[in-house]
């Protein structure tokens, strides 16, 4: 045999063994004694983002298999689960016409009307897709938003928007910097900024979502040239109206109608990264953890943080239906997870 035969041999017996290896870890989802897992939706190109909208459907945002749309939008009922969507219909939505190739990250469903909002990843600009299937741009002027759960709704249908103030990013905003809130606009702020807002409001589209008076910061702001504040990745509300959020490091936050910030858990060590967050019909908050941790934790409103899955294929979008019924994107996968619920609610706790 010879000596490049020999060496292709073994390199065919090296990507054997890693197909082999990489096969079994896809097989087992490891989740702790009582719920289960079970696999609902296979063939969906790398889900970043999902919901359940009122009428029971599960919608899925996923950047398609060629990445050329800024995203594609996939539906399905719950009740026609677990589902194929790899011949399934979707909704793809092209890149904005001009050099902006930005493609959509973040996802949220307005319970008042059924619309989807749709964040660019990276980007600033919000698009809402009405419940008839009409896409219109909705808020321009942030200076970055993420993927993940950066946008959210709260139970009265107000839109919570995570944006991130810094004096690189108020440079490459498409708008002027804001100048609602003093020292903002001459680059003395370093850190989160939490916007609430109506999007049933009658105001001209699109919103200018930079001149909107911030929920957090309120009052003094801090001046460049000291530690900078928190990095907001995830936001998600309670039956309270209570915003819960997560930042880059792991520690998670409650704002409340006083707009002080106090802490209610922190996660392990590890490097968070679009992650996302729901709500349980309990008011425990479920914390996706994305690529690097790979496991999805509980929160519970006393902040007890337990690990409910681990060892998944980088998970990310995830959503509670009224039954407490978790959805997990394992983007990794191409495949949507469901969870039974870790406890089981009375017909009239639930939503």
């Amino acid at each position: 045999m010879s000596r490049l035969t020999c060496r292709l041999a073994l390199g065919l017996a090296w990507l054997g063994a890693m197909c082999a290896l990489l096969a079994a870890a896809a097989a087992d989802v490891e989740v702790t004694p009582d719920p289960r897992a079970e696999v609902v939706v296979v063939g969906v190109p790398r889900p970043v983002q999902l919901v359940v909208d009122p009428s029971g459907h599960l919608v899925v945002l996923s950047p398609g298999w060629r990445g050329d749309a800024a995203a594609e939008l996939y539906r399905f009922e719950l009740s026609a689960l677990p589902v194929d969507a790899s011949a399934a219909p979707r909704m793809v939505i092209p890149f904005s016409r001009g050099p902006r190739k930005v493609a959509f990250g973040s996802l949220a469903l307005d319970p008042r009307s059924g619309d989807v909002f749709m964040g660019e990843e990276n980007g600033n600009r919000v698009y809402r897709l009405s419940a008839g299937g009409r896409l219109a741009l909705f808020g321009v002027g942030l200076n970055t938003l993420l993927g993940g759960s950066t946008l959210a709704f709260d139970r009265s249908g107000r839109l919570i928007v995570l944006d991130y103030a810094s004096p690189e990013e108020q440079r490459r905003s498409e708008n002027p910097p804001p100048a609602n809130f003093e020292g903002l606009g001459d680059n003395a702020y370093h850190g989160p900024v939490v916007l609430r807002l109506d999007p049933h409001d009658d105001v001209p589209l699109p919103r200018r979502l930079d001149l909107i008076t911030p929920i957090l910061p309120r009052g003094p702001v801090q001046p460049v040239g000291i530690e900078p504040l928190y990095r907001f990745i995830s936001a998600a509300t309670t039956s309270t109206g209570d915003i819960v959020l997560l930042d880059s490091v792991g520690q998670l936050f409650v704002l409340a109608s006083d707009a002080v910030l106090r802490p209610l858990a922190r996660l392990p060590a590890g490097f968070y990264h679009r992650t996302h967050m729901a709500v349980g019909p309990d008011g425990g908050v479920f914390v996706s953890s994305g690529f690097q941790i790979r496991q999805i934790f509980r929160v519970s409103p006393e902040g007890v943080v337990t690990v409910v899955a681990r060892d998944l294929g980088d998970p990310e979008g995830i959503a509670v239906d009224d039954d407490g019924f978790l959805y997990v994107a394992e983007n990794a996968l191409h495949r949507v997870i469901r969870i039974r619920p870790l406890i089981r609610l009375p017909p009239a706790s639930r939503r």
